[in-house]
């Protein structure tokens, strides 16, 4: 398996263009099921995820082509016309859990889907249950069965008013899919309320589907008996935006995000300005630059708008190296410190209760052979390699490639020393 070398302590500067967003783009590509027509989708990122979702999206005939347009705005054309089979794999569903949203449109298009139970990183249970619950709903026959989920609808999906026992993002995502060729109205109550959920009702709303609640975790459906193509073009991703802004802020740097939007990042940013570091907006993005040592932050992680639980890693990191003490609490998911035995080779105080971390910084990290749990966990890592004091080899980056395009390229054009080392 691939690793990453990093040799810290160098300052970053420069710009860098933000990638488009990998949780906005999975449920947008699963989307073109609802239609028969062609869905085009533009600054699309080259991630390992997008390709398993490539790979099983071809399993169940949809024709995906991929225009030559240069690496700056990757597009894909989808077309779902000639659906072949409403069966999604265990051995490509158990590689990534975005996998399940195919579940709403195939039923709510074919009346059918057979879906295994979906894998993906081992940060928590993460249970399917509400997408099921709401689905059966709106009118569907659910069974599990070696694995396996079988659902159908023979006389077709019936709007409902349904209310999310916890605002579940891919659970919102599922439902709103399914919604849409629903027969009659759908009202979603305690609905998820990302960005990446708005950028999938206006992809949704292109295609001629009516939703109503945009932004508010009330979502009204008026389903509509067949949805067209259309094109859209895939917001900046948030997650990878907070990660090259703390990366700026780790090394003393000073660094452009290209295509970052404030709104998507607003607690986020607050949490870095109380730390002493400097956000602004520009006319291309944001600019986050450091001077000095940071100052400690107690966080909690909430669903949207709250601190996202896909930043908390990254944070522990800048928390790692503040002047004090910060209380980091997870509340989303239960498993997700399990970055913090490598950060503590490194030199990290951390202090774990339960769903708590006590993180008293320290004046240096130093680098140490470490090991990747997962997608965030990984970029953590790299952080810590960044700002700490000799070389860092970060094993197992194949979670890295899930979720960040080109990383070690576009930390090398920012003057980091970072190189992989294929095995």
């Amino acid at each position: 398996m691939d690793s990453i070398r990093i040799r810290g302590g160098r300052p970053l500067h420069g710009d860098v263009e933000i990638s488009g967003a990998k949780n906005a783009a999975l449920p947008l590509m699963i989307a073109a099921l609802l239609t028969s027509e062609p869905v085009t989708l533009s600054r699309v990122p080259k991630l390992a995820d997008i390709a398993t979702l490539t790979k099983l999206l071809s399993e169940l005939g949809v024709d995906i082509a991929a225009p030559d347009n240069g690496d700056a705005d990757h597009s894909l054309i989808l077309r779902a016309g000639n659906v072949t089979s409403t069966v999604a794999p265990y051995e490509l569903v158990r590689r990534m859990r975005a996998s399940v949203l195919v579940l709403g449109p195939l039923l709510a298009r074919f009346g059918e889907a057979t879906v295994s139970l979906p894998g993906g990183c081992a940060i928590g249970t993460r249970p399917v249950d509400i997408h099921l619950a709401g689905l059966e709903r709106l009118g569907a026959q659910i069974s599990l069965e070696d694995g396996y989920i079988h659902a159908s609808a023979p006389d077709g999906l019936k709007g409902a008013e349904y209310h999310l026992a916890a605002p579940s993002v891919g659970a919102t995502e599922n439902l709103l899919m399914a919604a849409v060729l629903a027969e009659g109205e759908t009202v979603l109550h305690n609905a998820a309320r990302e960005p990446e959920i708005t950028d999938l009702i206006h992809c949704l709303s292109a295609m001629g589907a009516v939703i109503d609640g945009t932004d508010s975790d009330c979502l009204r459906i008026t389903g509509q008996t067949k949805l067209h193509g259309t094109g859209h073009r895939i917001m900046a991703d948030r997650i990878e935006a907070g990660t090259y802004a703390i990366a700026a802020a780790v090394t003393g740097g000073a660094v452009e995000l290209l295509g970052a939007r404030a709104p998507h990042l607003e607690t986020p940013i607050e949490c870095w300005r109380q730390a002493g570091i400097t956000v602004e907006e520009t006319a291309r993005g944001l600019r986050v630059s450091s001077a000095g040592r940071i100052q400690s932050v107690n966080l909690t992680t909430h669903p949207y708008p709250g601190f996202p639980t896909d930043l908390q890693a990254q944070t522990m990191v800048l928390m790692a190296l503040a002047e004090g003490s910060a209380l980091i609490s997870e509340t989303v998911f239960e498993n997700r410190f399990m970055h913090v035995p490598e950060l503590s080779r490194m030199g990290a105080d951390i202090e774990l209760h339960g769903g708590n971390a006590l993180v008293r910084g320290v004046k240096a990290l130093r680098g140490a052979p470490v090991m990747a749990t997962d997608l965030r966990a990984s970029s953590c890592l790299v952080l810590a390699g960044l700002a700490a004091e000799g070389e860092t080899i970060i094993s197992r980056v194949y979670h890295l490639d899930r979720g960040y395009e080109r990383i070690e390229d576009k930390l090398a054009a920012l003057g980091a020393d970072i190189a992989r080392v294929e095995s």
